[in-house]
């Protein structure tokens, strides 16, 4: 059985993890598909069009990273609790 201190300290640790790991989740596809898709519009003179569709890919595919995520580390959550 972990003390107070320990679980605060569990928690603080979790916390700080998933800061960092939702904030890659989210920015890093946003940053590569936008920037390909700025390189490949100036390129072939798409217009903004495909930065706007690389756009909502990213977001889409951030939103299912971060949903998965989130799962996982609920179940991290609650198993603090356990220990």
């Amino acid at each position: 059985m972990k003390t107070d201190s320990q679980k605060q300290r569990a928690y603080t640790l979790l916390a700080l993890r998933i800061m960092g790991d939702m904030g890659a989740t989210i920015a890093i596809p946003v940053v590569v598909l936008v920037a390909f898709a700025q390189y490949v519009s100036e390129k072939y003179g798409y217009g903004y069009s495909l930065t706007v569709v690389a756009f909502i890919c990213s977001a889409l595919i951030s939103g299912y990273s971060v949903w998965k995520k989130a799962k996982r580390y609920g179940k991290e959550y609650s198993d603090i609790d356990l220990q």
